[in-house]
């Protein structure tokens, strides 16, 4: 699939000197004089670099063909994670690395996107959102109500975040994985 220039959005996967990225940022530019460009940030789903680059408006890309498997978080074992896919149970693991901010939300059994490109493993996507339990943090002082004051609060996975002062050990919390900031109590 060929895709252009005019068709370029946040998040939109191309393949850039055989490799495959995704959009960053964009914006169209048409000076008075001169021909229109794109002003482009992307980022390598491989090595995880950053380029700003400039393309002529009217250019075209190839989209990379790449693959999405569901695949259920089995175990932990040193700085590697262990996956299964769920329709063939093949088994994989996967490098701490590559896991990138997605590691400090991994449960077991929890299913998460595996991407593979030319049948190697890139990157990996998680829900945006997560509950997870909290396992340890301070008691909440009762009537200390001070405007967004937070604490510390280890979660299941290993995890520290910070929370307002009412969530106590044992609650379960909603967490936003993009940001990694709590979002409210589960019940």
């Amino acid at each position: 699939m060929i895709v252009a220039t005019s068709e370029f959005r946040k998040g939109l996967r191309l393949l850039w000197e055989n490799e495959p990225f995704v959009i960053v940022e964009f914006q169209h530019v048409k000076p008075g004089k001169g021909a229109a460009f794109v002003k482009t940030r992307i980022k390598s789903l491989i090595t995880g670099n950053v380029l700003d680059m400039t393309y002529r408006s009217g250019d075209k890309f190839e989209v990379p063909e790449l693959e999405e498997k569901d695949m259920q978080f089995l175990y932990k074992e040193g700085d590697k994670y262990h996956f299964m896919d769920t329709s063939t149970y093949d088994q994989l693991y996967i490098d701490e690395e590559q896991l990138g901010n997605a590691k400090n939300y991994l449960k077991e059994g929890i299913i998460i996107d595996v991407l593979f490109y030319k049948g190697r493993t890139i990157g990996v996507e998680i829900q945006n959102f997560v509950h997870l339990l909290i396992v340890q943090t301070e008691p909440g002082a009762k009537g200390d109500t001070a405007q967004n004051a937070t604490k510390p609060a280890l979660l299941e996975t290993g995890y520290t975040i910070q929370v307002p002062l009412f969530v106590n050990e044992g609650d379960k919390v909603k967490i936003d994985t993009r940001t990694g900031q709590y979002m409210e109590r589960v019940k």
